[in-house]
């Protein structure tokens, strides 16, 4: 997918929106100074309609100025995004190409085959078959770290994480924690959690947090990462 980046018109927002569906930063997977400079772009907030988009703003905004002095990258907007990603297909081709030939290879021609053939070509695909079935799914996973800020340096951290950990989720495990300053005498709470992908819905995560309205002030994603 390949995108280039404006976000000073509506169809602009929407192809940032769509391309950070599949994506937590501008670049790589971590926060850059190229996050920075697409976000100081915006004039306004992007809407509820260009939800990935608007949670990406809410996350880069969440930083401090001392937080962004530790940024990496060039400060620059990039031209386009995602072009890497667009001549993967292409380079497979030849690896496609090659599984074909192998097939051709290992069961002949069906003009030449004789009864014996048949009958071990049978035998082949049987017993991959059963190989194939008793072979374990793979479970799809993300690593996330979610920053939770409370509403002011009066709020019980403790009890907010606390509330934070009664949310039980088939697929979801809570891990480790930790309070992180803010400023002010204000700090937020940094806690990390294992989702099972097919299980588990981020956006519903993050909103069953924000309704212990009265400690927690707004969630972010800080990192997410696919395991």
């Amino acid at each position: 997918m390949t995108v280039a980046i404006s976000v000073s018109s509506e169809k602009g927002v929407k192809d940032l929106d769509a391309y950070l569906s599949e994506r937590s930063y501008i670049q790589g997977y971590q926060p850059t100074n190229a996050d920075v400079a697409v976000f100081e772009a915006f004039s306004k907030a992007p809407t509820s309609s260009t939800p990935h988009a608007l949670r990406w703003y809410n996350h880069i905004k969440s930083f401090t100025a001392d937080e962004k002095k530790k940024f990496t990258g060039d400060k620059k907007i990039p031209t386009t995004l995602g072009a890497g990603a667009a001549s993967a297909p292409a380079a497979a081709k030849p690896a496609a190409k090659a599984d074909d030939d192998d097939d051709v290879d290992l069961f002949g021609s069906d003009d030449e085959e004789d009864a014996e053939a048949a009958k071990l070509r049978e035998e082949r695909l049987k017993a991959y078959s059963e190989k194939k079935s008793k072979k374990p799914a793979l479970i799809a996973k993300s690593s996330i770290v979610l920053d939770v800020k409370p509403w002011d340096d009066e709020t019980d951290m403790k009890e907010m994480e606390a509330k934070v950990r009664t949310i039980v989720k088939e697929g979801l495990v809570w891990g480790a924690s930790k309070l992180v300053p803010v400023g002010y005498g204000i700090k937020k709470l940094q806690i990390m959690c294992v989702v099972e992908d097919d299980k588990v819905s981020v956006d519903e995560l993050t909103e069953d947090i924000t309704n212990f309205e009265d400690f927690v002030q707004s969630v972010d994603i800080a990192a997410f990462n696919k395991i």
